[in-house]
């Protein structure tokens, strides 16, 4: 399945937001994450012709970065550098909190939008552009695949 019959099978009311999610980071991520599907999700990934060691969960897949999926009752933004990366995780939050009144929906990697009106699209932009293939492979290898 690609991105687009992905995005075409979500309700109507989440595909504005959700298409603009994709497109956020497809223009602001750096160079060599790749978009995806993944995990039933669109993802955007180092793919193994830059890291050919994987996925440490399955070594077939390529090492994941972000994937933006559609729950039941919210939009989720998974993002395994925030959950990595205790600074990336601090400078996130302080600015969410910073610029925006509605409260933040977040897990440790997961940020839930309910409301297509309370994306942080400015700091999701941001965001995205913090982190690079070559430091999401260093921090991943030192953090997760111990």
């Amino acid at each position: 399945m690609t991105t687009s019959e992905h995005i075409n099978q979500l309700p109507e009311e989440r595909k504005g937001a959700f298409q603009k999610l994709v497109e956020l980071f497809r223009n602001n991520l750096p160079i060599g994450f790749e978009e995806t599907m993944s995990y039933g999700m669109v993802g955007f990934v180092v793919p193994k012709s830059i890291y050919p060691n994987g996925y440490h969960c399955d070594k077939s897949l390529p090492l994941p970065y972000i994937n933006i999926g559609s729950q039941k009752n919210f939009i989720g933004l998974y993002h395994m550098g925030l959950y990595a990366d205790q600074l990336l995780f601090s400078w996130f939050t302080e600015e969410y909190s910073k610029r925006y009144t509605a409260k933040l929906d977040m897990g440790k990697s997961c940020i839930r939008f309910k409301k297509a009106e309370n994306i942080p699209w400015e700091l999701l932009a941001e965001l995205a552009t913090k982190m690079t293939v070559d430091q999401w492979i260093t921090l991943y290898e030192a953090e997760i695949k111990k």
